[in-house]
């Protein structure tokens, strides 16, 4: 069984660097989780009349609405079945900013319907987006985000570009360091630049069964709807 990303890539993932490609293989499959620690050079947000916004999203762990430097920095990428029988991967990231921590929440699902990975923020799974993952000449992992949708009961709405966010992840390894380096930015086409982090961290490869998936990893909510 190949893990979700790989799927989502086809013979695109062959072309990752070798480190990217164990890291993107965690799954049900592999029998891996990864943890990594690191250190996040900068958190940074737009104008002033952003943050309201991103206080709103980080009551559900969507995004997060304080800056800083030199952060210390968690992420979590743990395979499980989710109600609905997916192989589901965490990705939560949390930010020990002063003041207290601050998480980044995100279960994402391989999506046969739509030919890429889903990606449900936050830990109600309000909020799917596509995403789209590539490799880049240097071995590097792009992904971008695409469509976004609204779930929530009977309502099943498209986000309007307006006020939605375009998300670019850069990912790759510097084999001098040992360490993996990422670079997020989230933008509105109208409003500029909203959210973005950018630091290094190292992996740690666990047993998924034995590890397990800690109280407070998986979402309060799961989804169904693609």
């Amino acid at each position: 069984m190949t893990s979700i990303f790989a799927r989502a890539m086809g013979d695109g993932f062959a072309r990752l660097h070798p480190q990217l490609q164990r890291r993107f293989s965690v799954g049900l499959g592999s029998g891996e989780a990864c943890v990594g620690r690191g250190s996040m050079d900068r958190i940074w947000h737009g104008r002033a009349f952003v943050k309201p916004f991103l206080a709103l999203g980080a009551t559900r762990n969507i995004l997060v609405p304080r800056t800083g430097r030199d952060v210390p920095f968690t992420i979590e990428n743990v395979p499980y079945t989710d109600a609905f029988g997916r192989e589901t991967v965490t990705f939560v990231r949390t930010f020990a900013l002063p003041g207290g921590p601050r998480r980044f929440d995100a279960t994402m699902v391989h999506s046969p319907e739509r030919s890429c990975v889903l990606d449900y923020l936050g830990t109600h799974q309000h909020l799917a987006t596509d995403l789209r993952l590539s490799a880049e000449p240097d071995g590097s992992l792009l992904i971008r985000s695409g469509e976004h949708r609204f779930r929530e009961g009977p309502f099943d709405l498209r986000v309007p570009e307006l006020i939605g966010g375009e998300a670019e992840v850069r990912e790759s390894f510097d084999d001098a360091t040992g360490r993996f380096r990422i670079r997020v930015a989230v933008t509105n086409r109208r409003f500029g630049p909203l959210f973005g982090y950018e630091g290094t961290f190292r992996a740690r490869y666990v047993d998924a069964l034995r590890h397990g998936v800690r109280a407070g990893l998986r979402p309060v909510r799961e989804e169904a709807r693609a």
